[in-house]
């Protein structure tokens, strides 16, 4: 009868010890799934459509802008001089991380860009179809060209996605229409660590006014914001989740913890056997 009691003791034992070493794995299994829905986007978000913004794409131009310039005309002997960049040169980082040297038309201290045979033109404040138009009709009203066609892209066309992204970097953008999702999965996405009800978008207006907004990426707002399209200059910031400290830490206490409930249930077994 004393060995039967014993035997019983014993086995209340090992299944005390079973049963917590479960409970520690289950509650940090817990620990672990409680803020899944913070690391989706646009969580749970139903089918619904969004106007475009699209009156607040087009920037103005302003000083330091490197601009690329073409001319064409049903003469391409008498348009070839207008195609002549000037020798303004900037380095110019591109998505995959290389720089380049690129010539361009830059606007100058003054907002004037030197354009071949007409001299200075205004540039800062307008738009690139507006400096266009001007060019078109100087070129036409001083006879120099007929019907003449003018193409105007930017060159340092950039933005920069910075802090809880996997390859944060400054990237030019080649056609000069980007969304902020876009900007951020060329950036590698943002991590599993990243705030992503809290992303941080810096733009400076052409006033010199800097704008801060806050977008929070697991709701819908995104897509009926004039933010959802950037602007060259724009800068995503990232911001780390807090619960990264908190679930580092965690982890580093619950894991001993756990490896020793697991140890004392194997010993467990191997003794009730």
């Amino acid at each position: 009868m004393i060995f039967d009691f014993l035997l019983k003791i014993k086995y209340s034992l090992y299944k005390s010890r079973v049963h917590s070493a479960l409970a520690l794995v289950a509650i940090v299994s817990l620990t672990s799934c409680v803020n899944l829905k913070k690391t989706s986007y646009f969580y749970n978000t139903q089918d619904t459509k969004f106007m475009s913004d699209s009156k607040n794409i087009a920037s103005l131009l302003e000083k330091n802008d490197l601009l690329s310039i073409t001319v064409s005309s049903i003469n391409p002997e008498a348009a070839e001089i207008f195609n002549m960049t000037n020798a303004s040169e900037a380095r110019s980082s591109t998505i995959s991380g290389t720089t380049a040297q690129v010539a361009g038309y830059l606007v100058d201290t003054d907002g004037d860009i030197s354009f071949p045979v007409i001299g200075k033109i205004k540039a800062e404040g307008k738009t690139k179809k507006e400096l266009r138009d001007e060019i078109i009709f100087e070129l036409e009203d001083r006879k120099l060209l007929i019907e003449p066609i003018v193409d105007i892209r930017y060159l340092n066309f950039k933005v920069s996605v910075l802090g809880e992204v996997k390859n944060p970097a400054v990237m030019t953008i080649p056609d000069e229409k980007i969304s902020l999702l876009e900007a951020l999965g060329l950036a590698g996405d943002i991590t599993v660590y990243g705030n992503r009800e809290n992303v941080v978008l810096i733009r400076e207006e052409n006033t010199g006014i800097k704008t801060l907004k806050r977008i929070d990426l697991t709701t819908n707002e995104l897509f009926a914001s004039p933010y959802y399209y950037l602007k060259s200059g724009d800068v995503i910031y990232v911001e780390t989740n807090k619960n990264r400290v908190v679930s580092t830490s965690a982890v580093t206490q619950w894991i001993p913890l756990v490896i020793s409930a697991l140890s004392l249930a194997v010993i467990s077994i191997a003794s009730f056997k």
